[in-house]
């Protein structure tokens, strides 16, 4: 019998359990054989023939046998082979394992010697890092400190520069303030020599006056023998001195005391403009960018109560500001207060207001203030100035020169656009003078200013339509206190304009007066006087009840009007 090949063959499976299970160490193939040889024949024992039995069972069953026998010693032989060839694999896999084992380590404890060189590295670059990290904040340090010590030089530097150009300023606004008060000495020498000189001419001429009358009555007598031509020479010469002197009286209207304080203001300003011109020409630094915010303020300026404080606060650090000086951002404070009544957005009652703080940290600001006023508007002296063909050149001329009119592109504004531009100013005056304290401050330019500007107003000026816009601008704001200060007496001025000045306006028969004469009389007739003007009362400033006129009040003004009337 014949074992097959595949139950020979061993599976790779079977070959990996039993390389798993070997251990690794030499077989003994002695052992093997001797328990093989020991198994083989306690199992083929049985299969032994007896000598006396070969010739019973017979050739058959002999050759049978031996070839069990054949093929029993070659199984064994291969199995033997076998076990020799593992033995031989598993001895060559130990010894790459080994190898493979060696290998490992070596790889390991070069990583791990690589891995140290690594880490000194890095420790030393971290090191390096470090080091120039501080050295570069070290040397930082040192460049802000040599930067701020250079910074304090410099600013220290400056704020000395600063410090002379502010005391060579000073100087320089010293000396110039000599100058002018030099040449105001000078001029005021020279108006008094002037003045001197005139009274001088005058009580000559009067007593020249009374030796001519004095000779006239001694030649009574003789007066036959006087040539008729040189007596109705002196006539005449005397009919034309009083006829010139008549004209010039006929073409300014005002009162002395307001022409006199209108000249005095007017050369306050003058005096401030030229000291103002000498000191811009003799600084190096442009002092007009000082003078820009105060238009930008002015502007800002709103019926609040806060707002008016601010704005007022502000405007007075630009005055004490020590890089201008203080004369150069009055004049124009000034200048663009007054101007800026024209904007239509112009809080008049809040504009006066500021006004009054202002001048009441720099008084001489008021009569800066009023001779802007009188060079803009010449109702606010009150003045008004008749035409006259031998007096002016041309009704233009009169136009520009006396009354203010604009010019633009050659050709002089309209008189509405005059109208509309003297009723702004003359509001901005009326707001002021209506105004009598502030924050408690008194305004130096109050109501009293305003009841001697309304009888100079009626004592003097012609009623015309430049007068009556003036007039009607003044009452609308400044009426209200007028009233609630000097009640009664008040009310006979209302009644001298009804009877005296809008009867006067009326003889004209002009329809252009219409307007502004039924204004004035619904003025007075719905007695608008009784109640506060629109945008006089702050916001956040409630007005007291003993601002208000009583009841009473208003029933004298009643008596009064109907007692005139009748």
């Amino acid at each position: 019998m014949r074992i097959s090949d595949e139950e020979l063959e061993v599976s790779d499976e079977e070959e990996d359990d039993s390389r798993a299970l070997v251990v690794a160490k030499r077989f003994n193939l002695d052992d093997v054989d001797a328990r093989e040889n020991d198994a083989s024949d306690q199992e083929f024992g049985a299969l032994d023939v007896q000598p006396y039995l070969m010739d019973e069972v017979g050739l058959v069953e002999a050759a049978l046998f031996e070839r069990i026998h054949e093929h029993q010693l070659e199984v064994k032989e291969g199995i033997r082979s076998q076990l020799s060839t593992l033995e031989l694999d598993l001895i060559s896999k130990n010894q790459k394992d080994a190898s493979a084992f060696a290998r490992i380590d070596k790889y390991s404890e070069a990583r791990r010697e690589t891995d140290r060189k690594l880490d000194t590295l890095y420790q030393r670059n971290i090191a390096e890092a470090l080091d120039d990290h501080l050295t570069a904040i070290q040397r930082d340090h040192e460049i802000k400190s040599q930067m701020e010590e250079r910074r304090i030089r410099i600013d220290a530097e400056e704020a000395k520069r600063k410090e002379k150009a502010v005391q060579e300023e000073r100087l320089r606004q010293e000396r110039a303030r000599e100058e002018a008060e030099a040449k105001r000495r000078a001029e005021e020498a020279r108006i008094a020599a002037l003045e001197a000189e005139k009274k001088a001419k005058e009580e000559a001429a009067k007593r020249e006056a009374l030796k001519t009358v004095v000779s006239s009555e001694q030649t009574n007598a003789t007066a036959v023998n006087t040539p008729p031509n040189q007596d109705s020479q002196s006539q005449a010469s005397k009919s034309n001195t009083t006829k010139a002197s008549q004209s010039a009286g006929d073409i300014v209207r005002a009162s002395a005391s307001a022409l006199s304080l209108e000249q005095g203001r007017l050369q306050k300003l003058r005096e401030l403009e030229d000291q103002n011109q000498s000191l811009m020409s003799m600084s190096n630094m442009n002092l007009g960018q000082h003078t820009r915010p105060i238009g930008r303020l002015i502007r800002q300026i709103r019926g609040i109560e806060e707002n008016v404080r601010t704005k007022a606060s502000e405007l007075l650090k630009i005055f004490k500001n020590p890089a201008c000086p203080e004369s150069i951002t009055i004049a124009a404070f000034a200048k663009k207060a007054v101007e800026h009544c024209e904007n239509p957005d112009n809080a008049a009652f809040a504009s006066a207001q500021v006004i009054v703080l202002i001048t009441s940290q720099v008084p001489y600001a008021m009569d800066l203030i009023l001779a802007e006023f009188h060079k803009a508007c010449i109702y606010t002296v009150p003045k008004h100035i008749a035409y006259s063909k031998a007096a002016f050149s041309s009704k233009e001329a009169y136009y520009k020169e006396q009354l203010g009119f604009k010019e633009d592109g050659g050709q002089l504004e309209s008189v509405k656009d005059y109208l509309k531009r003297m009723e702004a100013y003359m509001r901005l005056y009326g707001a002021l003078v209506q105004t009598e304290t502030v924050r408690g401050i008194e305004n130096p330019h109050g109501p009293a200013a305003g009841w001697s500007w309304l009888a100079r107003f009626l004592n003097a000026l012609p009623a015309n339509s430049f007068t009556a816009v003036a007039l009607n601008a003044f009452l609308q704001t400044a009426g209200f206190v007028l009233y609630r200060k000097y009640k009664s007496q008040f009310a006979k001025l209302l009644h001298m304009v009804s009877s005296h000045f809008l009867k006067a306006l009326k003889t004209r028969n002009d329809p252009d007066l219409r307007p502004i004469i039924t204004e004035i009389e619904s003025y007075i007739q719905d007695k608008s006087f009784l109640k506060e003007p629109e945008g006089r009362r702050m916001e956040g400033k409630p007005l007291l009840s003993s601002q208000m006129p009583s009841e009473p009040e208003y029933n004298q003004y009643n008596q009064y009007n109907n007692t005139y009337r009748r």
